[in-house]
């Protein structure tokens, strides 16, 4: 089995704020090091990090170089989008379950401000309708290259599911209020550290959200009148990973363990139905591991649009209190890559508070695809 036993995330940052001259792999490896000086763990056997938009290259290789870990650390980057963290989770714990590492360090990091400009070569079939435009958004389903793509498909989902903009007004609210309370109490406070001075803020959190402010918003989308800039999460900048180790590390150097890993599934979904498929994956890992939704003590969704704060409500009703319990993106904010990691930080906290149990992490990811963990504590 793989054991979690730390973690840390940064503030998160508003694209263009805070961070806008702060490269991703800056952000990460500013948590890095400081995940490294809190444990004393500057040897690991691999680094896996999540990244969506940015520059390529093996990108995680590119920031590991800039922390403690030194270029003895092989590290390599994965990319779901949305879900890439959480993937770099489980390969983490793939691997340590394998024999084929003892400990391995996971998460990812994302910086919507300094994202690079991309734009089709002469030679590929799209450069006839994109010509020499840059584009930030991915091309995620054949055929189509929108830059709304994803806003569609949380348009498209609420159509379907006959989801209201006041049925959402009231999670935005939700995720606003908890926040703030987790913020004001400092219940976040030993897995949240600041990677540089005067960026000391989750920046997305709105104290004064309100039901009034919500409804005067426009729709984003020029044809759609559901999706607005206050149900879907904002762009945004920030890193987190956790520690993931053996029994036998565990025990040869007696850490405390945060929680332990499961499992994971992955689902995949009609492409311009996204927000679909985390529930698909939740559902998925409950029959798999032959648990009822009852038997969870912890939820955690990324929850990117409301649209799927509606869905988690109208499949799991009665576990709603149990659902992001510290608020959720909408709230904190979307850093893709580092996301999941985000979540699972968030999930291990909350089962702390609780004594323990069971939390399952989903998120939906761009394409059409979904994952699920499941922890235990």
């Amino acid at each position: 089995m793989a054991y979690i036993i730390d973690g840390l995330r940064s503030y998160i940052g508003i694209e263009n704020s805070m961070y806008r001259h702060i490269s991703a792999e800056q952000l990460g490896a500013g948590v890095l090091d400081r995940l490294a000086e809190r444990t004393g763990i500057d040897k690991v056997d691999c680094i896996i990090a999540g990244n969506a938009v940015g520059a390529g290259g093996n990108i995680a290789r590119v920031m590991s170089l800039s922390t403690v870990f030194g270029v003895e650390t092989p590290a390599f980057t994965v990319d779901m989008q949305c879900g890439s963290s959480l993937e770099s989770i489980a390969l983490a714990a793939a691997k340590i379950d394998a024999g084929q590492a003892d400990i391995v360090i996971a998460g990812g990091f994302e910086s919507s401000s300094t994202a690079p400009k991309r734009a089709y070569n002469s030679n590929h079939p799209d450069y006839a309708e994109f010509g020499d435009e840059w584009y930030k958004v991915a091309k995620f389903m054949p055929g189509t290259h929108r830059q709304t793509a994803m806003l569609e498909g949380a348009e498209l989902t609420a159509a379907d599911e006959k989801i209201s903009r006041e049925e959402m007004n009231e999670w935005i609210l939700r995720s606003h209020r908890l926040a703030k309370e987790a913020r004001d109490k400092g219940v976040l406070k030993d897995i949240v550290v600041s990677v540089t001075d005067g960026c000391d803020k989750d920046e997305g959190i709105r104290d004064r959200m309100s039901e009034k402010l919500l409804n005067r918003l426009p729709a984003i989308l020029e044809n759609g009148n559901i999706i607005t800039a206050g149900n879907a999460c904002l762009t945004n900048d920030g890193a987190a990973f956790v520690i993931l180790c053996s029994e036998k590390y565990v025990r040869e150097n007696n850490c405390e363990i945060k929680g332990e890993f499961i499992d994971i599934a992955e689902t995949g979904g009609t492409p311009d139905r996204s927000p679909k498929s985390c529930i698909a994956a939740i559902e998925k890992i409950l029959k798999r591991n032959s648990l009822s939704p009852q038997d969870i003590d912890v939820y955690e969704c990324n929850e990117a649009f409301a649209v799927i704060d509606v869905l988690f409500a109208r499949t799991f009703p009665e576990q709603v209190s149990k659902y992001n319990v510290f608020g959720g993106a909408l709230a904190y904010g979307h850093p893709y890559g580092a996301s999941g990691a985000i979540i699972t930080l968030h999930a291990l906290r909350a089962l702390e508070l609780k004594g323990g149990g069971y939390a399952v992490c989903g998120i939906a990811a761009a394409g059409g695809v979904g994952s699920a963990i499941l922890l235990k504590k």
